[in-house]
């Protein structure tokens, strides 16, 4: 089979890896201009940006945005990943914002930040042998 990247997939790494830099930074210092709410959002942005950039450098696109939808096009790639399934739910708990009639935000804890934060290395850790060429996969 022949895989057809989809166009600037790097930006979208870059973006992803530089979300994530921000949101621990500005954890380790205790930026005041980054409220738990903030954290949540800027972590799960990188996390989104990395998930899309794999998933265009494999020429695939996930159905929406939400965790939910990454993690189930990256199992499309990867398969059965237990533990990136649960971080990535864990996620998708927070906000559930699509539909105006069933709006929801749960405010995160500094507990919950530093898992969110964990998440996202942990995704990093996933697919950046991936993004970088180190390893290859057979698509499901």
């Amino acid at each position: 089979m022949n895989i057809v990247q989809i166009d600037n997939w790097q930006d979208y790494y870059r973006d992803g890896e530089q979300f994530l830099k921000a949101a621990n930074g500005a954890f380790t210092k205790h930026s005041k201009g980054f409220s738990y709410d903030t954290l949540y959002n800027v972590t799960c942005m990188g996390i989104e940006k990395l998930v899309m950039a794999f998933l265009m450098k494999h020429g695939d696109l996930a159905e929406n945005h939400t965790m939910g939808d990454l993690l189930f096009a990256l199992q499309r790639h990867l398969g059965d990943i237990p533990d990136t399934a649960e971080q990535l739910l864990y996620l998708n708990n927070f906000q559930e914002i699509c539909d105006m009639d069933s709006f929801k935000i749960q405010i995160p804890t500094e507990d919950d930040v530093v898992k969110f934060l964990a998440i996202g290395q942990a995704i990093q850790e996933l697919l950046c042998p991936y993004l970088k060429g180190e390893k290859s996969f057979v698509t499901h």
